[in-house]
């Protein structure tokens, strides 16, 4: 790769958050904080709104309580190998409900409590 396509590439860097809608987004937020780990990074109306965001490290997921939409959402969460055995241990002490599954590869399957899925791929 040349010096400019290199460059070009970090100028250009594209960044997703997904939104996940939800039933009630602090129940959701229950769930991502206290079962998974997440932090809450904001959440409108001073908390007493119906859109926030949680984050994980560098992975950042908007929840929307919108009673127009119940769609389900599938989220690949990629780890290094020590990542997904740090996760394998939390879902353990946590008692989060996962199983393996296979949906192109195989990966961890965990479904929030609105159905959307998050899998996480595992390194062979």
């Amino acid at each position: 790769m040349t010096e400019q396509a290199v460059k070009n590439q970090i100028v250009q860097r594209w960044y997703t958050r997904p939104v996940l809608f939800v039933a009630d987004v602090n129940r959701a937020i229950r769930f991502y904080v206290d079962m998974l780990g997440f932090e809450k990074s904001w959440h409108s109306g001073d908390g007493a709104g119906t859109v926030c965001q949680v984050n994980h490290g560098e992975c950042e997921i908007i929840l929307c309580e919108d009673a127009t939409r119940r769609d389900k959402a599938r989220l690949f969460i990629e780890l290094t190998a020590d990542g997904l055995a740090e996760l394998r241990r939390e879902l353990v002490e946590r008692s989060v409900p996962s199983k393996e599954t296979r949906w192109g590869y195989d990966s961890i399957q965990i479904d929030d409590p609105d159905g959307n899925e998050l899998l996480f791929p595992i390194s062979e």
